[in-house]
């Protein structure tokens, strides 16, 4: 009996222990943990045999312990927290401004060694004359020759002599030798970072993108020629000059060929590179191919095309991804986009929004397109059913509509407008041919003429 209770108690005592930690366990939010493998099936890699032999489990195991420290040392490495690189940009930023303070002074420094040859030949010249003639005279006779003008003839004369010439010399073929041996070894990374921090931009040329193009895709790897110009862009910022025109054009190629957009997107807005009309044209097309990003390249166009000053091209982009608003703001900052530019514009992208938009009066200025002739140059060039789209939404505004139009279109002429309703007429438009008809009729000194009457001039006609 005694065991029995003091067993008891035990087991009782372990059941209010056991209610205690749930109670304080249901209080306190619980995290699930979720496994991505189902952990009652066998181990990967395993069979079932193996899974109950100790000695391949202990093999195992060791396998993932020297697994887990190879990928604990690659973090270690490999990764470095956001915050170093907002350091190592500060740090670049700093360097930088020392770099161009160091070459500022070393322009001073050779322009002073430049005058002190020019001198100490003045000094020569002056000794090995009689030196009866005043020293400062051989100084201003040498002052009027190109010495002091910059010429690079003489620079270069001046600086033969210079020791650092050869050590530079020196550094380049190194650099260049150590380039070729990377290559070799099929460190591309590491080459591509290379040639883009290469000095003086030896080997940032159309030369080693032919190196990185000759070795072609390696399969299960990026492809070098793309590794090359994402280092070549990435550090654009810090070379005085741009990356060359012919550079950017294959990047961009290279970079659309590999379906990588996100880098051209990256390239174009952020890095500083030189813009040509076949780059836009190259990210046009493959915007036609590429359907679902088809704005975004319009847009990256766009931004290309403005930079050029390919203005027709940029507004055609705009006119493309719809922006009919940016369209007309654009048209009037330029001051030589004439009446042919835009009829070119409709052909290119004939949109009833955008010929609207262009037909009408904006902040109080008259019509950037004369609504009579954009009808009649719609018809003329095969673009029937756009036209006949445009009566429709004029034939529904009534005839204070039509005549409003009419008045506030200063480049049509009567003749024109005749011709619109006999356009109208044709189509099945007969209210609105009648109504521009009579408006004609109705303006002052406008009088219907007859056919007989040819000695009447048309243009002695005014259209108030």
């Amino acid at each position: 009996m005694r065991i029995i209770e003091s067993n008891s108690s035990k087991i009782q005592s372990q059941i209010d222990h056991i209610k205690q930690c749930r109670a304080e366990y249901d209080t306190k939010e619980v995290k699930y943990c979720t496994f991505s493998k189902d952990p009652s099936k066998p181990i990967p890699g395993m069979t079932l045999q193996e899974s109950m032999n100790l000695d391949a489990l202990t093999k195992y195991m060791k396998h993932l312990e020297d697994k887990y420290a190879e990928i604990k040392q690659a973090m270690l490495i490999k990764y470095v927290p956001a915050q170093r690189k907002a350091d190592l940009d500060e740090e670049m930023i700093v360097l930088l401004k020392r770099r161009d303070v160091a070459e500022n002074l070393n322009k001073k420094l050779q322009f002073c060694h430049q005058r002190l040859q020019i001198i100490s030949q003045a000094l020569t010249s002056w000794v090995k004359s009689d030196m009866s003639s005043p020293f400062q005279d051989f100084v201003e006779q040498i002052q009027k020759t190109k010495y002091l003008q910059g010429d690079q003839g003489i620079v270069e004369e001046l600086m033969e002599d210079d020791p650092r010439r050869a050590k530079e010399a020196e550094i380049m073929l190194h650099y260049i030798e150590r380039f070729n041996e990377l290559i070799s070894l099929g460190e591309y990374e590491k080459a591509a970072c290379y040639a883009a921090n290469s000095p003086r931009r030896i080997l940032r040329n159309i030369g080693t993108m032919n190196t990185f193009k000759a070795v072609g895709k390696i399969r299960g790897k990026p492809l070098p020629l793309l590794l090359f110009f994402e280092a070549l862009f990435i550090t654009s910022h810090a070379f005085p000059c741009p990356v060359d025109a012919a550079l950017t054009l294959e990047g961009i190629k290279c970079g659309l060929s590999e379906k990588r957009l996100d880098l051209v997107t990256n390239w174009v807005t952020q890095e500083r590179l030189t813009f040509s009309e076949e780059a836009g044209d190259v990210i046009c097309d493959y915007g036609e191919q590429d359907t679902y990003n088809k704005a975004k390249c319009l847009a990256l166009a766009q931004i290309i095309y403005s930079e050029c000053g390919l203005h027709k091209k940029a507004i055609l982009c705009l006119c493309k991804q719809g922006q009919t608003h940016s369209v007309m703001e654009y048209i009037q900052q330029l001051k030589d986009f004439t009446t042919d530019d835009l009829l070119q514009l409709l052909m290119s992208c004939p949109q009833v929004e955008l010929i609207q938009c262009l037909t009408k009066e904006l902040n109080e200025k008259q019509p950037s397109l004369s609504f009579g002739l954009a009808i009649l140059h719609l018809f003329s060039v095969d673009m029937k059913k756009v036209g006949i789209k445009l009566l429709q939404e004029i034939n529904k505004g009534g005839i204070d509509a039509v005549e409003s139009l009419m008045i506030n279109d200063s480049f049509c002429s009567i003749e024109k407008w005749q011709e619109v309703a006999n356009i109208c007429s044709q189509n099945g438009f007969d209210k609105l041919s009648n109504d521009i008809t009579s408006i004609l009729r109705s303006q002052a000194a406008v009088t219907e003429i007859s056919e007989e009457d040819d000695a009447v001039n048309l243009m002695e006609h005014v259209f108030w």
